[in-house]
């Protein structure tokens, strides 16, 4: 047997005027976005923003469905327009702000697994890190500098 260690690194800021501000404009779009949410069930909405190599903000939020395996988050709604309308850029930066309407969010909110899954798609076609920011409603903003440092052992095509 063989023990393998797999570390990640991720850096954490204050509050959003610590942020460059690229990165802040990202996070007010991906705010913006959460209010536009459709979560009538869980109460718990969600907005992503984009920057893609072209300047583009792309943004999006959680759609949910009462047949709730149809709905679908804020992360992958956000990407998958970013692919079908931009094939040709590449994602740079992704901002995600999430929150509860039932209490504060006051927490740092990652992507869930089939968005990270969704996200290390893009990143892995693309052969470049995808810088991911997360937050709740306030609060500290979490930085991951590429997907595969949130899912370090991702299943991709080559297992195909």
């Amino acid at each position: 047997m063989k023990e393998i260690k797999i570390e990640s690194t991720f850096f954490v800021y204050n509050c959003l005027e610590d942020l460059p501000k690229d990165v802040l404009l990202l996070m007010k779009e991906a705010n913006l976005a959460r209010k536009n949410a459709y979560a009538p069930y869980s109460k718990f909405k969600v907005g992503a923003a984009i920057l893609l190599d072209n300047k583009e903000i792309v943004t999006g939020n959680n759609q949910e469905n009462a047949s709730y395996p149809s709905g679908l988050c804020a992360e992958r709604t956000a990407i998958y327009y970013a692919g079908s309308q931009f094939p040709e850029a590449k994602v740079l930066k992704i901002a995600i702000v999430a929150g509860s309407q039932k209490k504060l969010t006051n927490k740092p909110v990652p992507p869930c697994g089939a968005c990270r899954q969704a996200i290390a798609e893009y990143e892995i076609n693309q052969n470049t890190p995808i810088e991911i920011y997360f937050m709740g409603e306030t609060g500290k903003v979490v930085k991951s500098n590429s997907l595969a440092n949130l899912l370090p052992l991702v299943f991709d095509k080559s297992e195909l």
